[in-house]
């Protein structure tokens, strides 16, 4: 990057303040506010075992961010292994700085990239500090990094749940959540529950999983071939409550775009990997922004993306208001006791009558069951607006499921006309019986 007269090259060396653990100055501490301030959202991407990806889908998911005209940074705070600079086709660059501030360095994607592998003097350098100096140092990153005005800040961390990711959970305030990247296979999938248990005793929101390597498709016959096994990602999800966000497949293109630096021009093409990198961003997009799928049929009336919260006096008008999407599983006509293995969601919401007395339930979509895949239902039926799900049965995993979505589970309900029950919902008259399905 090039620079004014008074910019200097920074070097690869601690926070002159670095030695105490979390010793926060209040001058400091305003200043890295400060800075903060300036980004909207702020996303911690972890995995509990190396080896799954994690840095390539990190700068994946930024660059597919920065292609829809977001704003984007990444901070590697991968001390000892730091690999986000290749991958963005930056690793010859170095960061410059000012007096109290260090500018970034922007890769041709427009991604802005800070990484401790762009303050070594050679990719044979090692860093070799313990937990304080890592604390300063990422601290220092926060602070002194003019990050400007950003919609999302992306957080590369090493694997499992050491000093970089509890430093960087300490310090920055107001974090969206974490994503979580696994493999398929079993080996990967029990690591990463570790840090699904690091997120939850912190106090961070979970975004989600992600499942890279998810099977080759030979590029000349097309067959798929699950390397690392298949489904273990959205089985682990399912399982621990969060949501499942997607499977990135392996391509061997994609390998190269990563060692090259040029994923840009690989997520413009329209391989099955660029694809579910698009798909995973759009559903990112919406549990941190709360914007609808553009794409879903929706024939309600619009509505604020999150209605704000009822009180116990205004919980019936809640349930009849405007917004409220109910899904409800059906086989046969009826509401169907098997929640995952309906024919169809019908999809209803209030119509005021002509008196404008009451409302009805009204139908405005019939959808057609989507394949069983464990975790799918909450993120499919979140992208279609629906707030209320009322089933016969639900197991308590998937009941946690769609409370990380934002979607309220009535269960009890009886194997009768959709409609009927909608409108004992609508009138506050609803009577739920036994959860049939608690498991």
């Amino acid at each position: 990057m090039g620079g004014s007269d008074d910019r200097k090259e920074v070097k690869a060396t601690p926070d002159a303040g670095a030695e105490g653990t979390a010793k926060h100055q209040p001058a400091e501490d305003e200043e890295l506010n400060r800075r903060l301030s300036h980004i909207k959202h702020k996303i911690l991407v972890l995995s509990g075992k190396g080896g799954v990806g994690k840095s390539s889908v990190a700068a994946g998911l930024a660059v597919d961010l920065a292609k829809r005209g977001k704003r984007v940074a990444v901070l590697d705070i991968d001390i000892h292994g730091p690999s986000i600079p290749r991958l963005l086709g930056v690793e010859e660059e170095r960061v410059v700085g000012t007096e109290g501030s260090i500018h970034p360095v922007v890769s041709s994607t427009g991604v802005a990239v800070m990484s401790m592998g762009l303050l070594l003097q050679g990719r044979d350098e090692a860093v070799i500090w313990r937990g304080p100096l890592k604390y300063g140092v990422i601290k220092q990153f926060l602070r002194d990094v003019e990050w400007g005005e950003l919609d999302y800040l992306i957080v590369d961390s090493p694997p499992g749940t050491g000093d970089e990711p509890l430093s960087v959970a300490q310090l920055i305030k107001g974090v969206d959540g974490a994503l979580v990247v696994t493999t398929p296979q079993a080996v990967s999938t029990n690591d990463v529950r570790r840090s699904i248990g690091f997120s939850r005793q912190l106090e961070l929101p979970i975004l989600g999983v992600i499942e890279n390597m998810s099977g080759f498709v030979c590029p000349s016959c097309g067959t798929k071939v699950d390397v690392f096994g298949s489904g273990g990602g959205a089985s682990m999800a399912e399982d621990v409550g969060v949501p499942f966000l997607g499977s990135i497949p392996i391509d061997p293109e994609l390998v190269k775009a990563c060692d090259a630096g040029t994923l840009g021009p690989f997520l413009a093409g329209g391989t099955p990997a660029a694809a579910a990198f698009a798909e995973t961003v759009a559903k990112i997009i919406d549990r941190t922004e709360g914007k609808p799928n553009k794409e879903a049929k929706l024939h309600s009336e619009p509505t604020a993306d999150k209605p704000e919260a009822a009180s116990n006096a205004d919980t019936a008008d809640k349930r009849a208001g405007k917004g409220q999407r109910v899904a409800v599983p059906v086989t046969g006509g009826k509401l169907s006791a098997h929640f995952g293995h309906c024919e169809e969601f019908v999809i209803f919401s209030p119509k005021e009558t002509s008196e404008g007395t009451a409302v009805e339930a009204e139908v405005v979509d019939v959808l057609e069951a989507p394949p069983h895949q464990p975790g799918l239902l909450p993120a499919w039926l979140n992208e279609r607006r629906v707030n209320v799900v009322i089933a016969g049965g639900m197991g308590s995993r998937a009941q946690e499921l769609f409370s990380q979505a934002g979607i309220e589970v009535m269960v009890g309900a009886a194997s009768t006309d959709p409609k009927e029950i909608v409108q004992s919902y609508f009138d506050g008259t609803l009577v739920a019986g036994q959860n049939v399905c608690d498991h």
